[in-house]
């Protein structure tokens, strides 16, 4: 599928940037603004498909939207950004992009569900209503934290969620929990960004395996899923020696 993408300032570093699920290339907005201020970078983001101005799909499995991706970027980007499901999405795909270095925020690489045994065949077998359960408590937060963000930032979320396609949710979310990444090398120099929120992404036991085998582990306490939105000034001084 052709990604609908877009991509601003005239910097030297070239940035790309991958959203999570339900979210669009217009969410990264509080980052972009904060990029291009400096002159450093030229950034494109990206809408995947279902989301944004993109189109929808009969399917939504991760290796598509893996391959969409490489597709909609350049090859050897300074740097490239995955957020959550833009984080499994481009693990399956640095390898063909080649950027410089990726940086992972909360990537989805290890859901904090149940994928075996009885647990598992029956979390799935009604995964409509399992999954809303589980994220009972993570919608709570959420609407507390989403109280923080400024009307610019809440309209922009809005405006994504109406353009998303809901269908994929679920299928996602299995696709995610059954195929988690493997524990190797990084393809590309690779930096992962924690939140207070990462284990229900990528549990500390697998995190600190990554680190062990090169993976680079980066901190940054007191925010939570949306590190972008919540805390971009914290996300960027993070990350800015590697973007």
């Amino acid at each position: 599928m052709q990604l609908h993408t877009t991509t601003t300032g005239d910097g030297e570093r070239h940035v790309g940037l991958v959203h999570g699920l339900g979210a669009d290339g217009e969410t990264w907005r509080p980052l972009v603004d904060r990029m291009l201020e400096t002159g450093r970078y030229t950034v494109t983001t990206v809408d995947l498909r279902g989301h944004g101005h993109s189109g929808r799909a009969a399917s939504y499995g991760l290796d598509e939207f893996a391959t969409d991706l490489v597709e909609a970027l350049p090859t050897g980007l300074h740097s490239v950004v995955g957020h959550s499901l833009g984080g499994a999405v481009l693990v399956r795909a640095v390898a063909r992009l080649q950027p410089l270095r990726a940086i992972y925020l909360d990537p989805g690489f290890h859901l904090a569900l149940p994928t075996s045994g009885l647990a598992g065949r029956l979390f799935w077998a009604v995964p409509p209503l399992t999954l809303a359960v589980a994220g009972l408590a993570q919608a709570r937060t959420t609407k507390a934290v989403r109280a923080s963000y400024d009307a610019a930032t809440v309209a922009l979320l809005d405006d994504a969620r109406e353009r998303f396609d809901t269908r994929m949710a679920i299928g996602v979310f299995r696709d995610v929990a059954h195929a988690p990444i493997e524990v190797a090398p990084p393809a590309v120099p690779s930096v992962v960004v924690l939140s207070d929120d990462s284990p229900a992404v990528l549990p500390e036991p697998v995190a600190r395996s990554l680190e062990g085998v090169g993976w680079e582990l980066r901190r940054l306490p007191g925010v939570h899923h949306d590190m972008h939105l919540e805390a971009p000034d914290r996300v960027f001084e993070l990350v800015a020696d590697v973007l």
